[in-house]
């Protein structure tokens, strides 16, 4: 068998409906749009009309909001940390910040900055520059030795 040979069962597959080519066709002259009005037009259309019911999308509550200063942080663990320096892609003397985790490839993209949270064991000592870290990270990066620098979050643009 070769790729060639691949292809549908018969019958799996039917060839698409061309309209408007004349009467003979079966959908000529009007092309299945019915006759006159705002439908059989090209471009006009009352989108989610539901024939004077209230629409659905008037139907439905409103919910939450957006909010134009929340940070999209990355979240990495001190075990893995941990284990960034332990395969030596993490230099435990250098500070431990969100350009050096990228380069690790602990994480993908710096986005807003980055923030430890406490799960896993960490032995090194490091010091961290990060935007944010939770008590637990805290207290497992102090007990191994290391320190932790939150660093001011920037002033968002008017």
């Amino acid at each position: 068998m070769k790729l060639t040979d691949i292809r549908d069962n018969e019958g799996a597959t039917k060839k698409r409906m061309r309209i408007g080519r004349g009467i003979g066709s079966g959908k000529g002259k009007t092309g299945g749009r019915g006759v006159k009005g705002q439908t059989s037009r090209s471009g006009v259309r009352i989108k989610g009309f539901e024939g004077g019911q209230m629409p659905l999308y008037r139907r439905l509550p409103k919910r939450g909001f957006w909010n134009p200063f929340s940070r999209d942080l990355n979240e990495v663990n001190v075990g893995r940390v941990q284990a960034a320096v332990d395969a030596g892609k993490l230099d435990a003397a250098a500070p431990v910040t969100v350009e050096a985790l990228v380069a690790a490839g602990v994480c993908a993209r710096a986005r807003d900055g980055v923030k430890i949270l406490g799960q896993g064991e960490l032995t090194a000592k490091l010091v961290f520059e990060v935007a944010g870290a939770s008590k637990n990270a805290v207290s497992a990066i102090e007990k191994a030795g290391g320190s932790v620098k939150i660093l001011a979050q920037p002033v968002a643009e008017a």
